[in-house]
């Protein structure tokens, strides 16, 4: 095979500093990322940004029915106010320009500090939880722009704190197998859930009986004030369908013939097609919000400065308890979110250790994620967060930092094209999001469907995430019920010395604390502690199983390592006494 110029810029990236500090494949680094190639990590940043590009509008717009800093002086929330109206339009042009900034700056951090391929950016649910219900429609709500800030402020700070010690980590790594496996299925049933609703190509729309049903027509056609509600008419929307074929079908044709940037591809060629007027597909109809877009695409370069959003934090307003009540709610929505998110996309991108569960640069992964929040608040913005799109650019094949580092590029240059980038249709979107889904629900298979102890959380997990629309909920629902299901049956294996055991208790995945307990690494070079022992704790005990093996925790990542701890989980199990009955 002749030698390409493509592969020449390769090799010598590689064997430069940039490729030694991102671990690219043929750098030398012992722990250099099998398979990484400098222009594909290229390719997929361009397609994580192409994903992820929607949040510079949505999350403005979300935002800024808030009504931010405007004050409104009425008691008709000032929907007929002009002069509050073009305060809150204001605001929203400052918050396409506090989100495309925020989610430069956390991405490029992602990817330079912690060498992992995810952007982030202010994520979709908290950004509601605060304009809704914290602040209010236009100012409606217990606190005020101000005071929301400060609470998002202080979750950055605690986020720090917690990601510092370790506990973060900790936390997600006590997570059973099968559960672990579960989140990234239902993260990706989530991605394809977004990627077909209204929000992305508009298959699935609402049903006022049935919750979810289909939908696809147009907006003639909604149930009166519900905006994706069909009443008829359904399936005939022809965006939905340029999404579909050419967004979704060719794309996968592409992917069936490896084509690089097949994603990439499929979004740019709708985006395209879809900026014409006069067109049935047009992002720009001849109506009052049509022309409004449409003015300000023509504008290709815009750059709001911030007079409105940034530094207006109220610092004393830590003595309202809305605000500490505010504050505990993101605080635990966002780390199960946020751990969840991380952890499946490392998984996908094929970056964990299956000895001590954990992900290189862990550490400084959930540092760059809190310290983003705290400058992000400082910004005007909700808690940025790692972005389920990110699984977009991993399956383009990204695996090192320098695809978060050029999707933060391109969110740095939507800084100045925000009219430009700011105009990717959703459903151009859509089609890759469902894709990406059918990549990650793979991680159904490494389940242990064998025991019903493990599968029942792991299937609430799977489908509590899409129908809640929340990754948090969905793990909240895994753990509970895993805990509720199996304490009841270790406490009598317990009490029974093991006579009393469940009929297929044989095939239960064991749970284990896995190696390296709850100290950071950073915190054991410092203190200088060497070569540390852990046992493996099995079977949900309390304590080390009687003849536990220990695993050799500095070598818990060489081959011997893995080899022992495989024995421990998958050993020969120990004699036990024969169940006087069995439960089923």
């Amino acid at each position: 095979m002749s030698v390409t110029i493509v592969d020449r810029i390769n090799a010598a990236v590689a064997l430069s500093p940039v490729g030694t500090w991102f671990r690219l494949e043929g750098c030398g680094h012992p722990k250099e990322r099998v398979g990484s190639r400098f222009t594909t990590e290229i390719r997929a940043g361009l397609t994580t940004w192409a994903a992820m590009a929607y949040i510079v509008s949505v999350n403005a717009s979300i935002l800024s029915d808030s009504g931010g800093t405007c004050v409104c002086s009425t008691n008709d929330l000032c929907t007929g106010d002009t002069v509050y109206l073009a305060c809150v339009e204001e605001l929203r042009r400052e918050l396409i320009t506090t989100t495309a900034a925020i989610s430069a700056l956390a991405s490029a951090a992602m990817g330079i500090v912690a060498n992992l391929p995810v952007g982030l950016a202010p994520g979709l649910g908290l950004n509601a939880y605060l304009a809704y219900s914290i602040v209010g429609y236009h100012g409606s709500g217990p606190m005020t722009y101000q005071e929301a800030m400060g609470a998002v402020f202080m979750e950055g700070i605690l986020f720090f704190v917690l990601s510092l010690l370790g506990v973060r980590q900790w936390l997600a790594r006590l997570m059973p197998q099968s559960l672990v496996m579960a989140v990234g299925a239902g993260i990706g049933l989530l991605i394809a859930f977004i990627g077909l609703s209204p929000t992305g190509l508009g298959v699935i729309g609402g049903d006022t009986a049935n919750f979810v049903g289909l939908g696809g027509c147009t907006a003639e056609y909604f149930v009166d004030g519900l905006p994706g509600y069909c009443a008829s008419h359904v399936m005939q929307n022809p965006t939905m369908w340029l999404g579909i074929f050419a967004g979704g079908i060719l794309t996968v044709h592409l992917m069936m013939y490896r084509i690089r940037g097949a994603i990439l591809i499929g979004i740019f060629l709708v985006s395209i097609i879809s900026w014409p007027r006069s067109t049935p597909v047009t992002l720009f109809p001849h109506t009052e919000a049509g022309d409004s877009a449409f003015n300000f695409f023509k504008e290709v370069v815009a750059f709001k400065p911030l007079k409105k959003v940034a530094n207006v934090i109220n610092f004393g307003a830590y003595g309202n308890h809305r605000v500490w009540y505010a504050l505990i709610t993101m605080l635990y929505v966002d780390i199960l979110d946020t751990t969840g998110t991380l952890y499946s996309m490392a998984k996908f991108a094929g970056l964990r250790d299956p000895v001590t569960l954990d992900f290189e640069g862990s550490t400084s992964a959930y540092c760059v994620d809190a310290i983003t929040i705290t400058i992000g608040s400082l910004l005007g913005t909700s808690p940025v967060t790692a972005f389920i799109e990110s699984a977009t650019g991993i399956a383009e094949g990204g695996k090192t930092g320098i695809t978060a580092v050029v999707t933060g590029l391109m969110f740095l240059v939507s800084l100045f094209f925000a009219p430009i980038f700011a105009s990717i249709p959703s459903w151009a979107t859509g089609g890759a999001l469902v894709i990406v889904g059918s990549l990650m629900i793979r991680n159904v298979r490494e389940i242990n469907w064998d025991y019903i102890g493990d599968s029942v959380p792991a299937f609430l997990t799977i489908i509590i995430t899409p129908l809640s629309f929340n990754i948090a909920y969905g793990v909240i629902a895994g753990v509970g019920s895993y805990i509720v299901i199996n304490s009841l049956p270790w406490a009598l294996r317990r009490i029974s010395n093991g006579r009393i055991s469940p009929a297929t208790y044989g095939s239960a995945e064991p749970w284990v604390v896995p190696p390296g307990g709850i100290v950071p690494p950073w915190i054991k070079k410092l203190t200088g502690h060497g070569k540390k022992t852990v046992p493996v704790f099995d079977e949900m005990q309390m304590g080390p199983t009687p003849n536990a093996s220990y695993v050799d925790l500095q070598g818990s990542t060489s081959e011997a390592g893995h080899e022992r701890f495989n024995e421990q989980k998958t050993g020969s199990p120990v004699e036990k006494s024969p169940p006087i009955f069995s439960v089923i």
